[in-house]
């Protein structure tokens, strides 16, 4: 009679608990990537401001709502549900994109900021000496988004937000040799002037997803870099952007647009005088609506983008309607601050 050897467990075995292991391992990552694949919540400037001063057991004074929205904004790009992700280079960060695109929008105007207030809102003139924190902190928050070799970008932005946390904690101070913040019409109107063309840039890019005829050398200067060219008729050119960018340039648009809101909603509170001065708070009360309704929630698990006019959606057209509006009445209010 012979007997079944079973020192080793069956070869069909082995594979079966291999393949469990696998399938487990891709529901792990795919669950997580569902987890990861979101956008934080607003936050109210004001509110987060008044906290962090009570804190710091220092008064509100004027920039402080400004320089708080910054670092906020930079804090929630790093500690975001998933974290910062757009150096992963391992499951499933590496597998992601939405999120890194709402990174990297995120980041321009964090970036568009930090510039405003080293070279702007913190000197009183041209000659004026710079301010030693926000110094340091501009060029660390505009250290390439997707290092991952030491110094990481996330090491990089942590230690801007030391700078910046060292600039808020001496603004206000009683010595005149300290941090300053000047809340004027100027400084205000250069600062709106680069977001306008942000969000000029964007809403072409948008829009482009189905297709624009540009007359003249206006694509060579002017299309996407992941946009295709053809001839069109009476002379133009069709820039229209390839597929596999446009759910990019859509979510690199919400990332923009959601920390933009937040700067204009500090804005109101450390411009407010000079705003009502010159009747331009409505113009960026305006504004404020139009970048909430590009903040709605998107009802979809993909971005669409169906014809103009066709029977589905296109999501990236509707972005760019509510960017485009934001930058019109942006325009309005930059001609309402200029005025004397």
């Amino acid at each position: 009679m012979q007997t079944q050897d079973t020192s080793n467990p069956p070869r069909h075995g082995i594979r079966r608990a291999i393949l469990a292991l696998l399938a487990l391992l891709v529901l792990c990552v795919a669950a997580l990537m569902w987890w990861w694949d979101s956008e934080p919540a607003l936050f109210d400037p004001v509110a987060v401001t008044r906290t962090q001063m009570q804190e710091l057991k220092r008064p509100v004074s004027i920039g402080a709502t400004t320089t708080v929205t910054l670092i906020s904004s930079v804090r929630t790009l790093l500690d975001k549900r998933g974290g910062y992700l757009s150096n992963d280079k391992l499951p499933p960060g590496v597998f992601m994109d939405n999120v890194p695109n709402w990174e990297f929008g995120s980041l321009t105007a964090s970036r568009d900021l930090v510039r405003a207030l080293r070279n702007d809102f913190s000197r009183s003139q041209t000659q004026s000496t710079e301010d030693k924190d926000l110094a340091e902190a501009d060029p660390l928050l505009n250290s390439p988004n997707d290092r991952w070799l030491l110094p990481s970008s996330e090491s990089q932005y942590r230690k801007a937000i030391r700078h910046l946390d060292g600039y808020l904690g001496r603004l206000g101070d009683s010595d005149d040799s300290n941090a300053h913040f000047y809340a004027r019409a100027d400084n205000l109107a250069d600062y709106l002037q680069v977001a306008s063309a942000r969000l000029g840039s964007l809403s072409q890019r948008l829009s482009a997803s189905v297709g624009q005829i540009r007359l003249g050398d206006v694509p060579s200067v002017d299309a996407p870099a992941e946009a295709s060219t053809a001839r069109a008729p009476a002379g133009g050119r069709m820039v229209k952007t390839s597929w596999t960018r446009i759910d990019d340039n859509f979510y690199e648009a919400r990332g923009y647009t959601w920390t933009l809101l937040e700067q204009l909603k500090a804005f109101q509170q450390d411009f407010g005088p000079i705003l009502r001065s010159k009747h331009a708070d409505v113009s960026l009360e305006q504004v404020i609506r139009e970048l909430e309704e590009a903040q709605r929630p998107l009802h979809s698990p993909m971005v669409l983008n169906g014809s103009p006019f066709g029977f589905f959606a296109n999501h990236s057209l509707v972005m760019a309607n509510y960017v485009s509006r934001a930058n019109a009445a942006l325009i309005d209010l930059r001609e309402l601050l200029r005025r004397g």
